[in-house]
């Protein structure tokens, strides 16, 4: 039997769903260990793509300072025993890490058992768990490191189903990732009178904090947008989207990829090694995409983006950079080293 394990935001969730899904067409159902913090239960309670789903008491450590890291370390090493005698009692094969500290004790419960242990991390840079982690996996997948064994991104394939050749930007998606982007909200609503006088539909994530304020502004100013704070179906949402202003996720910005919408990318400030800033640069550096620092945000800078962009050109190439079946071979892989 396979565990996939991590989460807390939705990148590190998109994977776990993808790799879920890729092992459900090899008619293996993967059990689920995340934790009872973050959006780990929105997205997988009662998920019947796994065969059982765990959610453990666990928060991150990262940005816990003095005796609150001493706990939350502790409490990682605790729930780590938890999984060793779950892994045990289930003949666990393999554990998947996705990343996030929802994963610490499932990959350390793998190792205390000599489980294989697989890693994949999504960002251009790596993070401390996974970094820390690497030397121990049996493999590591990255789509920024040239040695991975598997380059491609495990993007489910309803995002390479989204895909569609696009003529004019109509349809601008502002997505704030999935606890929504107060700088991604106020520059929408900066921009949405003059994007209504351009005839430009909006669709906005705007995340369940700020939700009443964003939508008291559109209803105020009769203002028309397609508003959501949380979706399961970000999918059909790019297939509407031409273009999109966004936070620079590695999950964000492989989707986008996969369905052609392009993009400029404003990366969250505070992550983790400013692996945000480095994910979106990739493509900037390829002439696939354009970025913005949240405190360098230009409001005429962005008029000119969007009314300058070759979306038909970007649209293609973009859905070029990624090749479905990712998240297939690494399944493949995993249960290759299970025989």
């Amino acid at each position: 039997m396979i565990v996939i394990t991590g989460g807390g935001t939705g990148g590190h969730l998109s994977i776990a769903k993808s790799l879920c899904e890729a092992f459900n067409e090899e008619e293996v159902r993967p059990f689920y260990i995340g934790s009872t913090h973050g959006q780990d239960k929105t997205w997988f309670e009662g998920y019947p793509g796994f065969k059982k789903t765990i959610f453990l008491p666990t928060t991150g450590v990262v940005n816990q300072k003095g005796f609150k890291k001493v706990l939350a370390l502790k409490n990682i090493f605790q729930q780590a025993f938890t999984c060793k005698t779950f892994f045990k009692e289930q003949n666990i094969k393999a554990v998947i890490s996705v990343g996030g500290y929802g994963a610490a004790p499932g990959a350390f419960g793998a190792l205390m058992c000599g489980i294989d242990l697989y890693i994949h991390e999504q960002n251009a840079i790596n993070g401390k768990l996974n970094g820390l982690l690497k030397p121990f996996a049996k493999s590591f997948f990255s789509s920024y490191d040239e040695n991975s064994p598997i380059k491609d991104y495990p993007v489910s394939k309803l995002f390479f189903e989204a895909y569609r050749p696009k003529k004019e930007l109509k349809t601008l998606l502002f997505l704030g990732g999935s606890q929504g982007a107060r700088a991604i909200n106020d520059l929408a609503l900066e921009l949405a009178p003059w994007l209504n006088e351009h005839k430009i539909r909006i669709i906005h994530q705007c995340g369940d904090k700020d939700f009443q304020r964003v939508k008291s502004f559109y209803e105020k100013h009769n203002l028309d947008a397609q508003l959501f704070s949380f979706s399961k179906s970000l999918h059909e949402i790019f297939h509407e989207a031409d273009a999109a202003i966004a936070r620079s996720g590695a999950g964000s910005v492989w989707e986008l990829c996969a369905a052609g919408v392009p993009a400029l990318f404003i990366p969250y400030p505070y992550a983790a090694k400013d692996h945000q800033y480095y994910n979106a640069k990739a493509l900037v550096d390829k002439g696939l995409a354009t970025l913005m620092r949240q405190d360098e945000i230009d409001i005429k800078k962005v008029q000119e983006w969007i009314l300058n962009l070759d979306v038909t050109s970007l649209s293609n190439k973009l859905h070029k950079q990624i090749e479905p079946g990712g998240a297939k071979s690494i399944a493949k892989e995993v249960l290759r080293g299970c025989q």
